[in-house]
């Protein structure tokens, strides 16, 4: 059986990019297909609304993932009320701000995902331009995929996948990822790697309330722009504490790998030159 998975991106977070790549890693699965449906930057509820609709009238996947920032905001709050109503399997991704509505999430039948390390962005036009903003989501996908969060997500979803691989009522994942439960997830050997790659997340957790301080609690430019560059400045501190943790994880020869088989199945090694089992 192939299951057809549709994907909402509306705005964007970390995990937007890669989480359609992150279940087909090298594009040789040959048990899912994926269709993906956005709204770009945008999200709001009339954006949202269109591409929803679509996804679930038109596209009628077998179960459907929604990424984007604030799952609480007027554009998402609109894309959960449709695809609570729409009975499609849906999981809803977002970051930090999702946490003030997880039981409502719960309440309407959907799964979620609170990927904390995550952060909003320092979108002060004075300083975020195109530039700024690409190396400030490369540094959050470092994050993300290093300290073991992206790997949540990934099973998580694969388990959905297997569930409906089976004929069975999949059972939606409804998670907080913190820090323990994603170095956990990343299998570390070296405990200096585990312990850099909890501060990494612990970090870029922070970047986004000095973000939300700089972006809508202080109005004098003066005092917000140094405010988001500082948070900017964190963010690149975490993602070179993840490659200082992977590196020690090289040293010792035991970077935990998890890729999937074409059949969908996941596997796992350490060593750099054993075949997956």
């Amino acid at each position: 059986m192939v299951v057809k998975i549709g994907i909402i991106k509306c705005g964007n977070i970390g995990v937007s990019p890669v989480i359609d790549l992150a279940l087909d890693e090298r594009a040789d699965r040959k048990d899912i297909a994926v269709r993906i449906l956005g709204s770009g930057a945008k999200m709001d509820p009339e954006s949202v609304e269109d591409v929803t609709k679509k996804m679930v009238e038109d596209i009628k996947p077998d179960f459907i993932i929604y990424v984007g920032p604030n799952p609480a905001a007027p554009g998402p709050k609109k894309a959960r009320e449709i695809l609570s109503q729409s009975g499609i399997p849906t999981i809803i991704i977002g970051d930090a701000p999702g946490l003030r509505v997880k039981d409502e999430m719960e309440q309407q039948g959907l799964g979620y995902i609170i990927v904390k390390c995550d952060p909003m962005i320092g979108a002060r036009r004075e300083f975020l331009d195109p530039v700024e903003m690409a190396l400030f989501n490369a540094d959050v996908i470092r994050v993300v995929a290093g300290t073991g969060a992206l790997r949540i997500v990934q099973e998580a979803i694969d388990k959905v996948i297997d569930a409906i691989k089976e004929g069975k009522e999949p059972e939606l994942p409804r998670i907080v990822i913190n820090e323990e439960k994603a170095v956990e997830a990343m299998e570390f050997t070296n405990p200096y790697a585990k312990v850099k790659a909890m501060a990494a997340f612990v970090i870029a957790e922070k970047v986004g309330d000095v973000d939300v301080k700089g972006c809508f609690m202080t109005k004098e430019a003066e005092k917000y722009i140094p405010i988001v560059a500082s948070a900017h400045e964190m963010l690149r501190y975490a993602a070179k504490l993840v490659d200082e943790a992977r590196e020690l994880e090289k040293a010792m020869d035991a970077v935990s790998r998890k890729p999937h088989s074409t059949e969908g199945k996941r596997l796992s090694k350490k060593a750099l030159m054993e075949k997956p089992q």
